[in-house]
């Protein structure tokens, strides 16, 4: 069986704050997932100070001021993520950052991460995904806002440069993500295209996509949460609450379990109904030892301890070896 993933992405939805963000690492842990994932950023090196906000940060946050200014009030300093790497040591969950700058990605190969996690808005970054490359560590590269072609380009230009093994996540960056948008079928076109391992980052209200994509064959499941929907900030109403985290990674680990190993044969917790629900062929009536067994004098029927129903032309026409009652299995 394989383990799906789980990424608890904390995001930033700490609101710039220490004490939250540990507190989600809590969550998190809580939670049963792999890793929570933050996101480290200096603002200067990332968004221009005449950016806009996107329409979803302004319909969430209810502001209309610059995206630089909201961005910067997120900002976590290095320090800080020394602090809750170290938190995530004692919960025992595995910290990860997606970096947005090469500072960012500077500081955070240090900080012995297994893999580096590229979200959609980076992947026509040439310098960006050069230096990341350019770790030789693996990657998990998302694909929202995504061409078949940008991706081919990301992926050659990872590759060519020394990356690791790649993994690509089907995502669409809208938040929340209408279900009409969310085109799970493209995991498996991606799986298909570029001969990768495929998980999902979902941005839909809820679980139930997730862990359909878990069904599908999703090697790593991503989900934003908060410690609460109704606190302030860009993404904290496409997340999920902690109580609903912990269902999300329950319901993925039982669909684990439930896709198996893909061999068919009997389980275990069956082959105890095998003859009950089986039938055997048994005597119609009463039969006298020497009779020909014909369809007139013999049936098929519950239980399945005796002869299989599937040897009946076999036995049609055989004597009876012994005296036979009614509903007996019969013995050749």
């Amino acid at each position: 069986m394989q383990h799906i993933f789980i990424i608890a992405e904390a995001g930033d939805n700490h609101n710039g704050n220490l004490a939250n963000a540990l507190k989600l690492v809590d969550q998190a842990a809580k939670a049963g997932a792999d890793c929570v994932k933050f996101q480290t950023f200096v603002t200067e090196e990332v968004i221009s100070r005449y950016a806009e906000m996107a329409e979803y940060q302004k319909q969430n946050t209810g502001k209309t001021e610059s995206q630089f200014d909201m961005v910067k009030k997120l900002e976590l300093s290095f320090d800080e993520f020394r602090k809750i790497r170290g938190h995530c040591q004692k919960r025992g969950i595995l910290f990860l950052s997606t970096p947005f700058d090469l500072p960012s990605i500077a500081f955070l190969n240090g900080m012995d991460m297994p893999f580096f996690k590229i979200p959609s808005g980076e992947i026509t970054n040439y310098p960006y995904l050069k230096a990341i490359a350019e770790t030789h560590k693996d990657v998990v590269l998302s694909t929202g806002m995504c061409t078949m072609e940008e991706i081919r380009e990301a992926i050659a230009l990872l590759e060519g440069n020394g990356a690791g093994r790649i993994t690509l996540l089907h995502c669409n960056t809208e938040y929340p993500t209408p279900f009409e948008d969310v085109n799970l079928k493209a995991m498996e076109t991606m799986r298909a295209a570029f001969n990768k391992e495929v998980g999902y980052s979902d941005h839909t209200l809820g679980i139930e996509v997730p862990i359909a994509a878990a069904a599908m064959g999703a090697v790593v499941i991503e989900k934003h949460f908060t410690l609460d929907r109704n606190m302030e900030g860009p993404d904290h109403k496409a997340s999920l609450e902690p109580q609903e985290l912990a269902a999300m990674v329950k319901a993925v680990r039982n669909i684990e379990t439930a896709l198996g190993t893909g061999e068919k044969k009997p389980s275990p917790s069956e082959q105890k109904n095998l003859a009950v629900a089986r039938k055997s062929i048994v005597a119609r009536r009463n039969i006298r030892q020497g009779e020909l067994l014909t369809e007139e004098n013999l049936a098929v029927k519950r239980p399945g301890t005796g002869i299989s129903p599937m040897r009946y032309s076999e036995i049609l026409g055989t004597q009876a070896v012994k005296d036979f009652k009614e509903d007996q299995l019969v013995e050749i």
